[in-house]
């Protein structure tokens, strides 16, 4: 009997010859909850070891982010059918997967956490994980999605991971204890974002809107956008020219400068305190919500951080220049770097306007001695970088200050003096979310604890007026999430040293308890990071998972390209929508590219309205798409000939539904389109 024979008999048997009542309640249970059955063990290490077990826990959970991205390259260079989708009359229990069979990601996952507690540890709770994935590896057969030899393929694939990790781990410590920090810090930032760059050509996320409207803008390159500088759309323009106009291209830089943004932290926080503490803040700004998003999404957030904390570097060097002996001038080409760094920081994001605030207060409540001269240097840099922005001024002024007025909508100007106390719970709870409950105390407690010192003053400024300003503003109007992602930069740099430069914690009960509360803030940080990496994230409610607005997006465009190419056969085709998000979506996603509008039917002005429209395509057929089900509005159905409504429902990859309307319209006659009236 051949080899493919023997993986089918044995196939055969499992599924059907074993079948009982039993394993037909218990297995699909086991195969979609597999990380819900390690829980109970995991808890017991934990008690067992008072919280020692987080290292190889950590270290699992880097094998199974290898061991699962080896599994998905070799999926598709064996490209084997699934038992479910070649033998017929099996016992399928689950779901058969889109994915091909060899090996099991299941039971590469699973042997990759499990095996990392047997090589470091050999004890009964390591043996009884490795008996846990091996009966969700054998579920796998059962339920009838897999055959025997992928769940081999898939547990040598993950022993092999669990050791790749191991290695790593112990070559770090070796470095860790000849206090190589730096280099330590190039193997993870480099490791990170090999993961991430996988991610983006295998993961299961769409382009955001905010990501696909910048790559529309990078499709019309300008000196300025309606509600941003024009950086982003540079950026991504360069991403798009090197690699094409996928997603790969539009990301790529995102990896980049989030790697570059943890490693000029590591220099900044070396600079202030030492090696260990530049050490720590670079990693604890990789594993903070808020901030290792933007390693992979390319948005503003992405350069903005990167300028953000270069600028924090050229000042701080800047203003501790060593002067050579005899010189009696106080300028110093740090204080040039500095400004065109800030007017590259202004061109991404206008938030950037806040380092001027923090660094007028420090220098004139901390360096009270280097007033003046520190001073005329420093407004010496903010006249380069106001050089730098000018485009974006002489943009605004042949526009009609169009951003000036979307800002001040922004900012609720319009609504005067108030107090929103829904708005203020929100962005404290959003806040909690992004930075988690128990490491945004401690921020706030090491920046407190830290700022009579030169150094802390240093960090101080530079983060807490950033965060009070929103705080103070959310209670005025709504304030998103991540508006206040400028104050936490230095944050990360008082923790590291206020908490971790020091590892000697007193041997008593406070100093125990507190670090374990320590040690939990990060867990609960990483935690929070890896959550959109694993299949529980999937089983979190349509509403409350905040990757919805990254799913659906291609297979909507999928649908659309059919529509469209149904009605090109008939005449001259265009694409609109009432949403600028899903106008760009259909733009990045529509095969071919095409050009897309976004009509104005009372919605605020956005890009859109700035760029050409289709009022002049007279005679034209057009596809019409708007979110959930909705009816054609009066105005724009008189502007057709007729049209026909069709409703698409989509179940993305991560198993939410999401609908859409689609109108066929044909005969355009025109519309009068009114000037938008808010902005």
């Amino acid at each position: 009997m051949s080899l493919p024979e023997t993986d089918i008999s044995l196939f055969l048997f499992i599924n059907k010859n074993l079948q009982n009542s039993f394993f037909d309640a218990i297995m699909p249970f086991v195969t979609k909850n597999g990380e819900l059955i390690f829980l109970p063990f995991m808890l017991w290490a934990f008690l067992k070891e008072r919280g020692k077990a987080w290292i190889p826990f950590i270290i699992a959970l880097f094998s199974v982010a290898l061991a699962d991205g080896s599994g998905h390259i070799l999926k598709d260079i064996f490209a084997r059918q699934r038992p479910c989708d070649t033998i017929e009359n099996i016992n399928l229990l689950v779901g058969c997967g889109r994915s091909f069979s060899l090996p099991s990601n299941h039971a590469t996952n699973a042997f990759g956490f499990a095996m990392v507690f047997w090589v470091m540890r050999r004890d009964i709770i390591s043996c009884l994980l490795i008996l846990v994935a091996a009966v969700i590896g054998f579920s796998r057969v059962y339920v009838g999605v897999h055959y025997p030899f992928d769940i081999i393929a898939g547990a040598m694939l993950g022993i092999a991971a669990s050791y790749l990790s191991v290695r790593l781990y112990r070559l770090s410590s070796a470095l860790y204890g000849k206090k190589a920090y730096g280099r330590i810090l190039y193997i993870i930032i480099l490791l990170i974002s090999l993961f991430r760059i996988y991610f983006i050509l295998t993961g299961p996320f769409d382009l955001s809107p905010d990501e696909a409207h910048y790559w529309e803008w990078s499709r019309h390159p300008d000196w300025s956008y309606y509600s941003k500088g024009p950086m982003i759309a540079y950026l991504i323009y360069a991403g798009t020219a090197i690699f094409g106009n996928n997603v790969f291209g539009i990301r790529i830089l995102a990896v980049v400068l989030s790697a570059l943004s943890s490693l000029i932290l590591y220099r900044l926080g070396r600079g202030l305190y030492d090696e260990k503490t530049g050490f720590a803040s670079a990693l604890l700004m990789q594993i903070v919500p808020l901030y290792s998003v933007y390693g992979i999404l390319m948005t503003i957030d992405s350069p903005f951080i990167f300028f953000w904390i270069l600028s924090l570097l050229f000042f701080y060097r800047a203003i501790n220049y060593q002067l050579p002996e005899g010189t009696d001038r106080s300028f110093n080409y740090y204080w040039v770097m500095l400004g065109i760094s800030v007017g590259l920081g202004l061109l991404t994001k206008y938030t950037m306007a806040f380092f001027y605030l923090s660094a007028f207060l420090y220098l004139i409540i901390e360096q009270r001695r280097k007033r003046i001269s520190e001073f005329l240097n420093f407004c010496a840099s903010a006249l380069i970088s106001m050089i730098v922005f000018s485009p974006v001024v002489f943009w605004n002024n042949a526009k009609g200050w169009v951003t000036l007025k979307h800002t001040a909508g922004q900012a609720h100007l319009a609504d005067g003096l108030m107090i929103s106390a829904r708005s203020f719970l929100e962005f404290l709870g959003s806040q909690f979310a992004v930075i988690t409950p128990v490491l945004i105390i401690l921020l706030f407690i090491s920046l407190w604890r830290l700022r009579k010192d030169k150094e802390g003053a240093f960090l101080f400024w530079f983060s807490t007026p950033i965060i009070v300003f929103f705080i103070l503003k959310s209670l005025q109007g709504k304030v998103q999430a991540n508006w206040p992602l400028a104050g936490y930069a230095t944050a990360f740099i008082a923790f590291s040293a206020y908490y971790l430069r020091d590892t000697g914690f007193k041997n008593d009960m406070s100093g125990r308890a507190l670090k374990i509360f320590v040690s939990a803030g990060i867990l609960l940080a990483l935690f929070v990071n890896l959550l959109p990496y694993s299949p529980l994230i999937n089983k979190l409610p349509q509403g409350k998972d905040p990757t919805t607005r990254l799913a659906g997006w291609k297979e909507l465009g999928e649908e659309i390209s059919r529509v469209y190419n149904e009605m090109s056969s008939l005449g001259n085709v265009f694409i609109f929508s009432d949403s600028y998000q899903v106008s760009s979506e259909l733009a990045f996603y529509v095969k071919g590219n095409p050009a897309t509008y976004c009509v104005n039917l009372g919605r605020r002005m956005n890009q859109y309205d700035l760029w050409p429209g289709f009022e002049s395509l007279t005679g034209y057929n057009a596809v019409f798409v708007r979110t959930k089900e909705k009816g054609m509005p009066e105005d724009l159905a008189r502007s057709f000939g007729r049209h026909d409504r069709e409703v698409i429902t989509i179940r993305t990859k991560n198993n939410k539904i999401m609908k859409f309307t689609v109108f066929k319209c044909y005969d355009f006659k025109g519309i009068k389109i009114k000037p938008p009236e808010t902005f």
